[in-house]
């Protein structure tokens, strides 16, 4: 079982982008369970989604407290939320951030990082800095777990119409073109 934990912060759309992980991956034939999980109700407070997928049907309803990968879609919250905690020694961290990999504190139990400016995408395609769409594309490049393809029928699906849809879509895609990521158990 795979298991992803989404940080972010109210309004900026995890839950919506873990819902549409979950579609996009159950797309591709694969048992998902998304759950979110809000403290403070408010905009700009921390919030986490959690996603587990299995090519085997799924049991757990449970948080999700050893992630293989952790998606961050604010580049402040790592230094106010522990988003490495519990991640086991092989982990996968997606970051919203204009850091380079030398300025970012990657702990030792990441091996794999992608990293991608979200905010800046987020601003130049769809006018606001919600980064859920554009961290979901980073997160098809950096892991290859799900086809842009995949996320782009799900968006369709569950969460956008018209300008918005073609707009997030258009995001998504920049995401993947622009994410670099870095694999630690190479180096």
């Amino acid at each position: 079982m795979y298991e992803i934990r989404f940080h972010g912060r109210g309004g900026q759309g995890a839950v919506l982008a873990s819902k549409i992980l979950a579609k996009a991956l159950a797309d591709e034939g694969k048992f998902v369970k998304a759950t979110p999980a809000f403290g403070f109700e408010r905009r700009g407070a921390p919030v986490a989604a959690f996603l587990r997928f299995d090519d085997k049907e799924i049991r757990q309803f449970t948080n999700i407290y050893s992630p293989n990968c952790v998606i961050c879609l604010d580049p402040t919250l790592p230094r106010t939320v522990d988003i490495f905690s519990g991640v086991p020694g092989d982990g996968v961290w997606v970051q919203c951030t204009k850091k380079s990999f030398e300025a970012l504190s990657i702990p030792k139990v990441i091996k794999k990082v992608g990293i991608c400016d979200g905010f800046r995408i987020a601003l130049d395609v769809i006018g606001r800095p919600i980064t859920n769409s554009v961290m979901l594309g980073a997160f098809a490049k950096t892991t290859g777990l799900v086809s842009l393809d995949s996320l782009f029928k799900a968006m369709k699906s569950v969460a956008f119409r018209d300008a918005a849809l073609e707009k997030n879509m258009e995001a998504a895609a920049r995401a993947f073109d622009e994410t670099r990521s870095l694999d630690l158990s190479e180096v």
